[in-house]
């Protein structure tokens, strides 16, 4: 299955849409969004775009699987020991107790 078929897919189900219940509201025809999901055809940006506009999804760009992130701060955690590692976790974990607490008694 291909990238647009599997977005298509499950932004339609996300939706509670069938296929033809989508064809509708987008105003193309139930086999185009078929073919698209199965993978038979490869959509326009401007189709498929109709389309997740019709499930209350867009479709925008975002950077590949660990493109675009600064790992500056997890090699400075990894290079602490396990046991500077374990106190700086408890004093976050206390730190969003203290935040969930205030919070709740708003």
């Amino acid at each position: 299955m291909n990238e647009a078929a599997r977005l298509l897919r499950h932004a339609r189900r996300r939706a509670g849409l069938t296929q033809r219940a989508l064809a509708a509201k987008a105003g193309v025809a139930q086999s185009v969004v078929g073919r698209i999901e199965s993978s038979a055809v490869d959509p326009t940006v401007t189709t498929l775009s109709k389309l997740l506009r019709a499930c209350e999804t867009t479709l925008e760009a975002l950077p590949g699987s660990g493109e675009g992130i600064d790992v500056t701060g997890m090699r400075e955690l990894l290079g602490r020991s396990v046991a500077s590692r374990l106190a700086s976790a408890r004093a976050d974990a206390a730190g969003l107790a203290r935040l969930d607490a205030a919070r709740v008694s708003r």
